[in-house]
């Protein structure tokens, strides 16, 4: 596995521990090999770019993602198609961006579980999905299905803003028999979304709920992408109970983190999320994004850059402290980094679909990072306590930040490859922290 960042490989085996080391080339069946697990409802993305007056002739609420009819989608589809403007067709769902994206970043295993079609033929949805997802996403365990594979419309207004209307096919048939309680019991993490649970009775949000089960039980961290502001606002107090429950880590923006917490301000919603959970990433578009988490008393490490006050008087005072859930606080602490768009942003986004998943991939990373670390030495002064994260909040964000930056600049929503092993626009100080 590749670690976050740039760093100096020191930081990761001790010189004194060399004895200890354990092999880097374990096999992928191991049950000490790492690996993530994400729960996804299979979609292809296909862009086209529409008018204002096309949404509103189809009643389709601009900036946000709902459900329409297969039959309909397939008609949008073929006449967009006949007048050649299909911009492109991805593999997309929030999930599956961010498994992509992790394996992508880590040269590490993933693990998807969903359903595909079971009549697969070469240049179709499936066959595309397949093509372009990372050869170290696992795809072994999805459940074939009659019904075609899911896809969301992606309709580009003029003004960049994007629309998603989705046709389901066979995205919410995974039974909760498909769910390897073995493979989740001895995951690094569960990655699930508030996508699979918009209806509790549809088969795969009795599967989500499952998989949760199984990783409570296995103390299994859970990192939950909530998804779109309308279904947050529709399900807040459902999701606030499942968030209590089962979820570790949230991911948001800052839409989403209004309708579940009423409140307009970032930093003060983080502060509110964290009632909730153990770690809160929320992105806030031209504004950069947000990190925060708990740390132990003992265990909170100042910053060494100039402390921030906003809604909350010198939020960023820990920020070089590493994560931690609050049950394992001994006197636990909220902490927050708030970052900046790498170099300002780029000079032309390409496309915003996919930068709050390429951020939170970057999160998995170093969760699944302190994950095999902590496998592979044991005994290493990082694992004094039971942290959640490899590295800081402050250093996350930059990972974070950097990779949502790559996203941005590229017209996929999946980071097509990975980051530069030395960036040239950096100072190496700016990693070490």
């Amino acid at each position: 596995m590749k670690f976050p960042g740039k760093r100096k490989t020191k930081h990761y085996f001790p010189a004194n521990e060399k004895s200890e080391r354990r092999p880097l080339d374990r096999d992928f069946l191991n049950e000490s090999s790492v690996y993530v697990v994400g729960i996804d409802q299979l979609l292809v993305d296909i862009e086209m770019p529409v008018t204002d007056e096309f949404l509103s002739h189809y009643q389709f609420k601009k900036s946000q993602s709902f459900l329409i009819d297969d039959d309909l989608a397939e008609e949008i589809y073929q006449n967009f198609k006949k007048q050649g403007k299909i911009k492109g067709e991805f593999p997309g769902g929030a999930i599956g961006n961010t498994l992509h994206n992790y394996s992508v970043l880590s040269d590490g295993h993933s693990v998807t579980l969903g359903t595909i079609n079971k009549n697969i033929q070469v240049g179709d949805y499936a066959y595309q999905y397949l093509c372009k997802t990372n050869a170290n996403v696992n795809l072994s365990h999805l459940q074939p299905c009659d019904n075609p594979m899911g896809r969301a419309l992606c309709f580009v207004s003029e003004d960049g803003e994007r629309t998603f209307a989705v046709s389901k096919g066979c995205m919410d048939e995974l039974d909760e028999e498909f769910i390897p309680n073995d493979l989740i019991a001895n995951a690094a993490l569960l990655l699930i979304s508030a996508y699979s649970l918009r209806d509790e009775n549809s088969k795969i949000a009795k599967a989500t709920m499952r998989a949760c089960e199984i990783a409570m039980n296995s103390d299994i961290p859970v990192v939950m992408s909530l998804g779109t502001s309308s279904l947050v606002c529709e399900k807040r107090d459902f999701f606030r109970d499942f968030m209590k429950k089962y979820v570790s880590v949230v991911a948001m923006n800052q839409e989403e983190a209004k309708c579940l917490t009423d409140i307009e301000d970032p930093l003060k919603s983080c502060e509110e999320v964290l009632d909730y959970v153990d770690m809160a990433l929320l992105t806030v578009g031209k504004s950069g994004l947000y990190l925060a988490s708990y740390v132990c008393k003992n265990h909170a490490r100042k910053t060494n850059e100039p402390l921030h006050t906003k809604s909350i008087v010198e939020y960023n005072k820990y920020e070089y402290s590493r994560a931690m859930r609050k049950q394992d606080c001994q006197g636990p602490v909220k902490i927050y980094t708030h970052i900046n768009p790498f170099m300002g942003g780029p000079m032309a986004i390409k496309n915003t679909n996919g930068a709050g998943d390429a951020a939170l991939s970057a999160v998995l990373h170093d969760m699944a990072a302190n994950f095999f670390h902590k496998e592979s030495i044991p005994n290493s002064p990082k694992h004094n306590a039971n942290f959640l994260t490899y590295s800081s909040l402050s250093q996350i964000s930059k990972y974070a930040n950097r990779v949502s930056f790559e996203v941005l600049m590229q017209n996929s929503p999946r980071l097509t490859k990975g980051l530069p092993e030395k960036e040239d626009s950096l100072e190496e100080a700016y990693w070490e922290k």
